[in-house]
């Protein structure tokens, strides 16, 4: 069972996250390509989360909040606030820009996922497109509360509709009890990872820390979970991604010609302008020496 452990990562301006995926022991989980956990607290008096307008594209983004509020604007027009409990879903598909900041009198926590989706080669150049959920439903396991992102589980299925087939599911012990082992029941034919969002969990037998991830591979149908009380911790899962992927910056593609494209377009005001957004766009850094090469 490989264990992922996080490391720092700076998304500009002192908006620190900790990144789980890609890694040297996994680059994906199913179409799961990209997995950062943020927590930042004593914020309430300081800018919070300050991303400004950046450019992606052949991905579908997600973002989920357990503590904190997120304003996303993009270059479709659309200007959300996302709480506790809701979903920001965003199809980059051809190409979006996209921005996102603590709005005014934020709170002084921050607590959330940021996850990329890496789409297959017949949908990586779709339309783009953004959904905010704000309502997603729950399922029961084990006396665990399970709220379902995205895709179905335990037989509860989320309106959040991606374009690929994959799940993502929050897991929450009670506060009122003590830890004990429940078992959760995994789709057999998906890769699963288990991000601990909240005190170490056991999986398996195996602990899992603060700021780690752990991979299941296909063929598994349950996994024994153990937490604390208030324990949070969150499943994803898919089918294995049989395509090379070359990701860069804020890009998944397949070939170097197709990043170097995509960077001109943004240096040059080839994407739409972020709604409602003075920010100056983050600049696209310098293309690394020698070819780009897609890997899986």
């Amino acid at each position: 069972m490989p264990v992922v452990r996080g490391r720092p990562a700076d998304l500009g301006d002192g908006t620190l996250v900790t990144r789980l995926l890609p890694s040297s022991l996994r680059r994906t989980v199913g179409p799961w390509c990209f997995a950062d956990v943020f927590r930042a607290t004593g914020i309430g008096d300081l800018p919070g989360m300050h991303v400004a307008p950046h450019p992606h594209v052949g991905l579908e983004t997600v973002t989920y909040l357990v503590e904190g509020e997120v304003n996303h604007r993009d270059s479709l027009g659309n200007d959300a606030v996302v709480r506790p409990g809701e979903l920001s879903l965003m199809t980059a598909g051809a190409g979006i820009a996209h921005s996102e900041h603590s709005p005014p009198g934020h709170g002084a926590v921050l607590h959330g996922v940021q996850l990329w989706i890496a789409l297959p080669d017949e949908l990586r150049h779709a339309p783009p497109a953004y959904r905010h959920v704000r309502a997603l439903p729950s399922a029961a396991v084990g006396g665990l509360d399970c709220r379902v992102l995205l895709g179905s589980f335990a037989g509860v299925a989320s309106p959040a509709a991606g374009l690929t087939p994959c799940v993502a599911a929050e897991l929450v012990w009670p506060r009122t009890a003590g830890g004990y082992r429940t078992p959760v029941p995994l789709d057999p034919s998906y890769e699963h990872a288990v991000v601990v969002l909240g005190e170490s969990v056991s999986l398996d037998g195996v602990e899992i820390g603060p700021g780690e991830l752990a991979v299941l591979d296909a063929g598994a149908d349950e996994v024994a979970l153990d937490a604390p009380p208030g324990g949070r911790a969150l499943l994803l899962g898919g089918a294995p991604f049989r395509e090379d992927l070359l990701m860069w910056w804020n890009f998944v593609a397949r070939t170097g010609e197709e990043i170097e494209d995509a960077r001109s377009r943004w240096e040059h005001g080839g994407f739409d302008p972020v709604c409602a957004d003075a920010s100056p766009p983050v600049p696209a850094p310098p293309l690394p020496a020698g070819r780009l090469r897609a890997r899986r």
